[in-house]
């Protein structure tokens, strides 16, 4: 089977690998759609932490269920997708329900070789139905799952402003599902093509250009005087998310989606004096998968709307390059497999 590798930062190759042999609980997947994520091109552009060389990237998947070993309620032809994250189902995380944060936890594509190849096999435990969705709105649900996670993390209630620094897919994402629980939406970020597509497709009617050097006194205005009751940090950019706590109401809650390499470097007393509370948001669990197949199946959200680019797998690798340049107006591409 044809597979695409990312042998170093800067190359992607196509390497002809054995299709998969059915073990034991597992199964195989014939994939259809890939959607390329913020960590496929921060490998690509070697700044991904916990990542090691070569490596399949890929885990915004969904194809045709193959085969199969254990796995009540499927059948052979059944479109799904499937959680990315696998777990040893004994740690404690585990134990507690957050195999999201699994002690030994390993990602599809980033510590494991991920689905961007013809043929994937995976835990059968971790297959997810596709419920009516169509192949590319399935691979669309794990970035919306991210986001789900981060707001459910966050705890919004209705009439909260909330600031998302970032508007890549992840925050985008993070942006609907705080809209779906009542919040009042701000977000900021670098790139005017996105925060066109925030305005305009999504809806959001506070809108901040990273780089204003009056950042502090157009929140201020936007809240009223109050500041964001919880910020969001989906920019996974070291100064953006040093900076972010500045942006925080007092008792408010600082969410961590993005991820970077270095320390968080801020003040401490303006941290206590706010008695603020610090939160990461890794990954997402069944619970949010599923919230969002309902969001997507009752219209609630919109994730083709993301879709900006679409490539067959062939043409996969010479588009990476096109994906990380922030002229390129992408938002989100999807690799076809036929």
């Amino acid at each position: 089977m044809k597979s695409l590798v990312c042998t170093k930062p800067g190359e992607l190759r196509y390497t002809d690998l054995p299709e998969p042999l059915l073990q034991s609980g597992q199964a195989i997947v014939r994939i259809r759609n890939i959607c390329i994520c913020g960590t496929d091109l921060h490998a690509f552009e070697g700044t991904q932490p916990f990542f090691d060389y070569p490596r399949i990237l890929g885990h915004e998947l969904s194809g045709e269920l193959v085969e199969f070993d254990k796995a009540p309620g499927f059948r052979k032809g059944d479109d799904v997708t499937f959680l990315p994250y696998l777990n040893c189902g004994e740690c404690i995380a585990c134990r507690s329900g957050k195999t999201n944060c699994c002690v030994k936890l390993q990602v599809s594509g980033v510590h494991i070789d991920g689905g961007m190849a013809e043929y994937y096999s995976i835990p059968t435990h971790l297959l997810v139905q596709a419920d009516g969705l169509s192949l590319t709105e399935m691979a669309m649900v794990e970035p919306f799952s991210i986001g789900a996670h981060g707001i459910r993390r966050a705890a919004i209630r209705p009439g909260e402003f909330v600031l998302v620094m970032g508007a890549g897919p992840i925050g985008m994402c993070a942006l609907e599902f705080a809209r779906l629980a009542g919040a009042e939406l701000i977000v900021t970020d670098i790139n005017l093509h996105r925060l066109d597509f925030c305005k305009h497709t999504l809806g959001v009617p506070h809108i901040i250009h990273a780089g204003a050097a009056n950042m502090i006194e157009r929140l201020m205005e936007i809240t009223r005087g109050d500041m964001p009751a919880v910020v969001i940090d989906a920019s996974g950019n070291r100064k953006a998310i040093n900076q972010g706590l500045n942006y925080l109401a007092y008792g408010g809650r600082y969410i961590l989606i993005g991820l970077q390499k270095e320390e968080l470097i801020f003040s401490h007393p303006d941290f206590h004096k706010r008695e603020a509370t610090l939160m990461s948001s890794r990954n997402a669990t069944r619970e949010d998968f599923e919230r969002v197949i309902q969001c997507i199946k009752n219209g609630m959200i919109h994730p083709l709307s993301f879709i900006t680019d679409r490539v067959k797998f062939d043409e996969a690798a010479a588009g990476f390059p096109n994906w990380l340049n922030s002229s390129s107006h992408t938002i989100k591409a999807v690799v076809e497999l036929d």
